[in-house]
């Protein structure tokens, strides 16, 4: 039974329960002042406390990738990665490995589609980060052969791993069910997250004198996708996406980046750059470029392109209730926006798996392939 399967987490409930049960139907026995009984009452307590944490301990890790294996998270994952040149391999992007997605037909690639591991290399900025590539059914099909597709950046929240986008978010599913049942037109997914420059959260900026991760999502990646698959170069083809900080800068690049992206899609998205001891000093005193990270002060004093965006919030739940409605106020033709407001939704897995159907749905009804 694997680290992140339901039955061992459904195990662990069981302990804690059976073990605080233990302790109640117990205890009246166990209250005498006796060695026996004062160790009984201990070890109960000890054994009902370890039960309650590996249980949480369990969830959490189920929801957010920590650990993949019980090897892992007992440091006995040691070997080593393998890098395998495939045919797709371009000057700026290596795929170092295939993966089936997780929806029926999954073994072949023009039934389920293809999700690469890939390391992409950043031209201008120098950056290179690992991501993973989505290809849906169509691109391996005959009657696609010469056709192009639409792309969409997707990012994690910080710090994240890209891995969740796969298995909590349930992105490349999704897309296929969606695609399946004729709710949105096949698309390729661009799938990382923002911290292209671990541990730093760069918040998707241009940091002077450190990493350039503006300019690797903006002009290197699309460049690279685009040079290694059927995606066009226009901004019709491309899309931006994510949650949290990943939703932050899906916005912040789409607003600034009209002439690269045509959408920008921010679920549970604040909208100005954080700055604390994970960022360290982004902007060195430079207030301008400080303002230009700030999406609400840029829509009030920076010219708006043609871009289109999502963005997410719930009325009881989610902290960025205010600074979303700000935004859809500030946005101004030609640019468009459009929203989801949940009742109630916090900042979790949950509520954007809630939010991630329909956001996909959006964002291939703006795009186009080349």
């Amino acid at each position: 039974m694997g680290l992140t399967s339901n039955t061992v987490l459904a195990l662990a409930v069981l302990a804690a329960v059976a073990l605080f049960a233990a302790t109640i139907w117990l205890w009246p026995r166990l209250s005498r002042r006796s060695r026996r009984a004062v160790l009984g009452r201990v070890g109960l307590l000890l054994a009902t406390q370890l039960a309650l944490f590996a249980a949480a301990g369990l969830a959490a890790n189920k929801s957010f990738l920590f650990y993949g294996s019980w090897a892992d998270l007992l440091g006995r994952e040691q070997e080593m990665g393998v890098v395998v040149d495939h045919s797709l391999s371009s000057a700026h992007i290596k795929v170092t490995g295939k993966q089936r997605p997780d929806v029926p037909g999954g073994s072949r690639a023009a039934v389920g589609g293809q999700i690469q591991q890939v390391v992409i290399e950043g031209e201008k900025s120098g950056i290179d980060t690992p991501a993973y590539v989505y290809l849906p059914p169509e691109y391996f099909q005959a009657a696609y052969a010469k056709k192009t597709f639409p792309a969409t950046v997707v990012l994690t929240g910080y710090p994240g791993t890209a891995e969740n986008l796969i298995k909590g978010l349930k992105y490349p599913r999704t897309a296929h069910q969606q695609a399946k049942d004729g709710k949105m037109q096949p698309m390729i997914l661009v799938m990382l997250r923002p911290t292209v420059a671990p541990p730093r959260d760069t918040e998707c900026a241009d940091v002077p004198g450190g990493p350039r991760t503006e300019t690797f999502f903006a002009e290197d990646l699309p460049a690279a996708v685009s040079e290694a698959y059927r995606v066009g170069t226009e901004p019709r083809n491309w899309g931006f996406m994510g949650n949290s900080t990943g939703g932050y800068c899906a916005l912040k690049i789409a607003l600034h980046h009209p002439e690269r992206y045509a959408a920008g899609a921010g679920l549970s998205a604040y909208y100005k750059a954080a700055e604390d001891v994970t960022t360290g000093d982004l902007f060195h005193g430079n207030s301008k470029e400080r303002n230009r990270a700030n999406l609400l002060w840029s829509l009030d004093h920076l010219p708006q392109g043609k871009s289109s965006f999502l963005v997410t919030t719930s009325r009881q739940g989610e902290g960025n209730l205010k600074g979303t409605l700000d935004f859809v106020e500030k946005v101004k033709a030609p640019a468009r926006v459009s929203s989801i407001t949940l009742d109630s939704g916090g900042h979790n897995f949950n509520t954007w798996n809630r939010e991630i159907p329909p956001a996909l749905v959006w964002m291939s009804g703006r795009l186009s392939a080349a």
